[in-house]
């Protein structure tokens, strides 16, 4: 589990393609100091298994799953990524529950900046829009943040200036495409009372999920 606060502004070092797979490596001082063979670290979002370390750097193989759900597959030697472990038991919840399981991507549509911060206009997939809320959760290229509007085709966030300074949404611009996941809360809930319980039965079964 992640919790969408980015440790590293990592880099593509080099990508293998193997026909219906891909094999990243790549660099992150930080996130590998203590990485070893088996170990997880958020990609731009996509949770990864370390295949192996040296330098700096790890590789990871991306399967056709996640190279036609997330926008790794667009990934190029010299990329910038945003990378982060896991949260350790026990650790500080800084941003939300995050998966590192990308439910789709969208498109960023515009830029506007303010006097310390930047509002980002995202264009989202339609199954995904109803999941998203006003001054409710989403991660982005695996940084999380907070709903600033929410429509039926898109959604605005506020950058302050370190998620501009440490994260690629500091240098993403109209058109490329981010990773999205969406709070699973919301997914849970669907769920449920989409089996007939009750909105308190459901709110009991999603927090005894996470215990």
């Amino acid at each position: 589990m992640f919790t969408g606060i980015v440790e590293e502004l990592g880099e593509v070092a080099a990508v293998e393609h193997l026909g219906d797979s891909s094999r990243f490596t790549l660099r992150g001082p930080l996130v590998t100091q203590d990485a070893k063979h088996g170990d997880s670290i958020a990609v731009n979002g996509v949770c990864l298994t370390v295949v192996d370390t040296g330098d700096g750097t790890f590789t990871a193989d991306v399967m056709a799953e996640t190279l036609n759900r997330s926008s790794l597959g667009a990934l190029a030697a010299g990329s910038r990524v945003n990378l982060e472990r896991p949260m350790a038991l026990g650790g500080r919840l800084g941003g939300h529950l995050v998966q590192g399981h990308v439910d789709g991507t969208g498109t960023i549509v515009s830029r506007t900046p303010g006097e310390h911060w930047e509002i980002v206009k995202i264009a989202l997939p339609a199954h995904l829009a109803r999941y998203v809320v006003e001054k409710g959760s989403i991660t982005v290229d695996g940084v999380s943040l907070t709903v600033v509007d929410a429509a039926d085709d898109h959604f605005t966030i506020s950058l302050i200036p370190t998620t501009l300074a440490l994260t690629t949404l500091g240098i993403k611009q109209p058109g490329d495409p981010v990773n999205l996941e969406v709070d699973v809360l919301a997914k849970y809930v669907e769920r449920l009372l989409g089996q007939g319980r009750s909105i308190e039965t459901a709110a009991a079964a999603v927090e005894e999920s996470l215990r």
